[in-house]
């Protein structure tokens, strides 16, 4: 008996989905790819930023000066006023500020103008200069008032200052 050869059976691949996959991912790659600009390819220099993380600190309760931009209730005014936390140097500040009247001097809180505003900061940081810088202003004030008391305090080199603002309910 003659051997009889068993004919081989083929198995065919249909190549047509691959062929769209990879044609997909070819467009989905070009699309997304960032190509540089001229301005990044000569630039000579790299910039770190630094890492920050959300503050959640709260004011200090010592050796603190308040900027506080309100409007008066009673006139409808928007004014500056002046306020330190520590006694000593309430009294050595106010007593150097020479356009103060002895009623002024004797209070916790002045308010005043720019001017004298700037003249505050000043002296406060002659006379203690680690002293902390908070903003107190009212949400319903034009921004140009904030502006002008931080202006103030950076003229003054008080360039770290926080803002007191209300924690709202979760």
């Amino acid at each position: 008996m003659a051997k009889v050869k068993k004919k081989r059976v083929g198995f065919v691949i249909d190549m047509t989905p691959l062929v769209d996959i990879t044609f997909l991912l070819l467009t989905f790659f070009m699309f997304t790819a960032k190509f540089k600009s001229e301005a990044e390819s000569q630039q000579k220099f790299t910039i770190q930023r630094p890492k920050v993380t959300p503050d959640t600190t709260t004011i200090p309760q010592n050796d603190l000066a308040v900027v506080k931009v309100a409007i008066d209730s009673v006139t409808g005014d928007t004014n500056f006023y002046y306020e330190l936390t520590n006694e000593s140097d309430r009294a050595k500040v106010w007593g150097s500020v020479g356009e103060l009247t002895p009623e002024q001097r004797q209070s916790l809180q002045l308010k005043v103008t720019k001017e004298v505003l700037s003249e505050l900061v000043r002296n406060t940081r002659i006379v203690r200069p680690n002293t902390k810088f908070a903003i107190d202003a009212d949400r319903r004030l034009r921004f140009q008032w904030i502006q002008d008391a931080m202006d103030i305090l950076r003229r003054q080199q008080a360039t770290k200052f926080t803002f007191v603002t209300e924690k709202t309910g979760m």
